[in-house]
């Protein structure tokens, strides 16, 4: 039987209930799954704490669901909501770490308090955030002009497109941008 089935007897009668509280459906699934789903982010990420905190963000992102008895196969649904947040948290990890590693390249005179660090840190993750829904060649045009100061003509050849092409991507990316702070 594939992940994605149903596991237990119990599937069966924590989603049917239809009368059920959210928090009681969650908590029956917690109940049920908390030990596989932690087991899966041990296998991905090969961290216990972060497993740990991830299979955690899992069931509070849960609760924040407004229709739970909608959800057929549970381990289909926690292994879609923990595949995001793993997703997320890999890409932050991944951001944390070139800065990081940048900041040992800098001159020590340069090198930001840790609180600056903190704060670089999160608005790198929330631009990341930002551009997430773009297509790549978008938010690569966008990324090479902001952070590596690269001229539209350069971005044109690396991409193969025209100039004209490469300002309509980076005011594409600067719009999305600004639907997304809104």
């Amino acid at each position: 039987m594939s992940d994605i089935a149903l596991h237990h007897e119990s599937d069966v009668s924590i989603l049917g209930n239809l009368n059920a509280t959210r928090d009681s459906i969650v908590t029956d699934l917690y109940r049920a799954h908390n030990s596989w789903l932690l087991g899966w982010f041990r296998k991905k990420l090969g961290c216990s704490f972060d497993a740990a905190d991830l299979m955690q963000d899992t069931f509070s992102k849960i609760l924040q669901k407004d229709d739970l008895t909608s959800i057929k196969e549970p381990r289909a649904y926690l292994t879609t909501v923990a595949h995001g947040l793993m997703v997320n948290h890999v890409r932050r990890r991944d951001i944390e770490r070139a800065y990081l590693d940048a900041l040992e390249n800098m001159p020590e005179v340069e090198v930001p308090s840790p609180e600056s660090l903190n704060i670089m840190v999160e608005t790198l993750a929330k631009i990341d955030e930002m551009l997430d829904g773009l297509p790549e060649r978008v938010r690569s045009a966008f990324l090479w002009c902001q952070l590596e100061g690269l001229s539209h003509a350069e971005i044109a050849s690396r991409l193969s497109i025209s100039v004209s092409s490469v300002r309509q991507y980076i005011a594409k990316a600067l719009l999305h941008c600004l639907n997304m702070d809104n």
